[in-house]
């Protein structure tokens, strides 16, 4: 009954004696590395070790061989084939027989999808990385383009404007002008933060990041003729990122005004609810909407674009997803074909 054990089992099992030799070996074994058993009987079991993990190993076999147990040690070997294979090994010493017990399973794989993970990650850090130093790059050369801008509002005799249109125009652009100062500000400290991992969490107001919103964009909502309605009285507030909660909310009105179904002014609803105990804000417009089914793998994807009538760049989205991420909370879409949308901010529990 224990030998047909130790043949059928698919792990490798081993008896090893002090010396260093295999005394028995199951088939799994000798499957794995492609040798006989008698060639795997005949040799030190170090010279199945691959090169650079020989002192490891031998220093681990004089552990066992002081009655210490091994359990998931890690080395590789080298196959009849020249493959390396990485092996998992639990051993147990039976001092009174000179010999070790010994189970190992085949990791290859497991390790392999390991680095290939941790080469993506080295990847994506690089990315982000390119990333920041681009937003770090474009929000302080923009400065001093919008710090002109404002200082010849500052120096413009709007007693000298009589007529009404034009003076409200330029009012909006005066606005408009000192809201994007206000972001670069904030986006430049931002990125510093998030360069030594610290993110500035307060309390955010819904409402007063809707007013501010809307002041920024008063003109497109304007022309637009977009109607907004709101309730935030289930959750009034979210402890957040103040510059991200505003991208948010800027994001997702500048996208629902330009994705508005044709004839039609565009119509946004905005709440807030609580759920599992977690903050959710809900962002409704009934727009153009996607098709989910095509593309809702790619929604927040960078450089992701679902409609060529309109300018962008399809990373408002991305970038939303990625602030939210940061912070530990999570972003969803529900939407159909000219039936609007639906994007879920789920805020982190703190």
């Amino acid at each position: 009954m224990k030998q047909h054990f130790f043949d059928s089992s698919v792990d490798m099992l081993c008896i090893a004696n002090y010396d260093g030799y295999f005394v028995d070996i199951n088939p799994a074994f000798v499957g794995l590395l492609g040798y006989t058993k008698e060639e795997l009987l005949s040799r030190r079991i170090n010279d199945f070790v691959f090169d650079h993990d020989k002192d490891s190993t031998q220093e681990i076999r004089e552990g066992i061989h002081k009655n210490e147990k091994l359990i998931n040690f890690q080395n590789r070997y080298v196959s009849k084939l020249g493959e390396i294979v990485w092996l998992s090994w639990t051993a147990v010493p039976v001092d009174s027989e000179k010999l070790v017990y010994a189970i190992a399973r085949d990791i290859t794989e497991e390790i392999k999808l390991k680095n290939e993970r941790i080469l993506e990650f080295t990847k994506l850090k690089s990315v982000n990385e390119d990333l920041v130093r681009l937003n770090y790059t474009t929000s302080h050369d923009l400065r001093a383009p919008i710090n002109n801008l404002i200082s010849l509002f500052d120096i413009l005799d709007f007693s000298m404007i009589k007529d009404e249109d034009t003076m409200q125009i330029l009012r909006y652009m005066e606005v408009s002008a000192k809201g994007v100062k206000e972001s670069l500000e904030s986006y430049l400290s931002l990125i510093d933060n998030a360069s030594k991992g610290l993110h500035s969490l307060s309390e955010v107001f819904f409402e007063n990041i809707l007013a501010k919103t809307r002041s920024t964009l008063s003109a497109i909502i304007k022309g637009s003729k977009a109607q907004i309605d709101f309730d935030f009285s289930n959750c009034q507030s979210a402890y957040f990122d103040n510059a991200y909660m505003e991208s948010i909310f800027l994001n997702l009105m500048t996208n629902s005004i330009k994705y508005k179904l044709p004839g039609s002014p565009p119509k946004m609803e905005i709440r807030t609810e609580i759920k599992d105990g977690k903050k959710v804000l809900l962002f409704k417009d009934y727009g153009q909407g996607f098709d989910m089914e095509k593309n809702g793998d790619k929604i927040f994807g960078l450089n992701q674009r679902f409609n060529n009538t309109q300018e962008g760049k399809g990373i408002g989205l991305y970038l939303i997803q990625n602030q939210i991420n940061s912070l530990g909370g999570g972003i969803s879409v529900e939407s159909e074909p000219n039936k609007g949308a639906t994007f879920i901010v789920v805020f982190p529990a703190l």
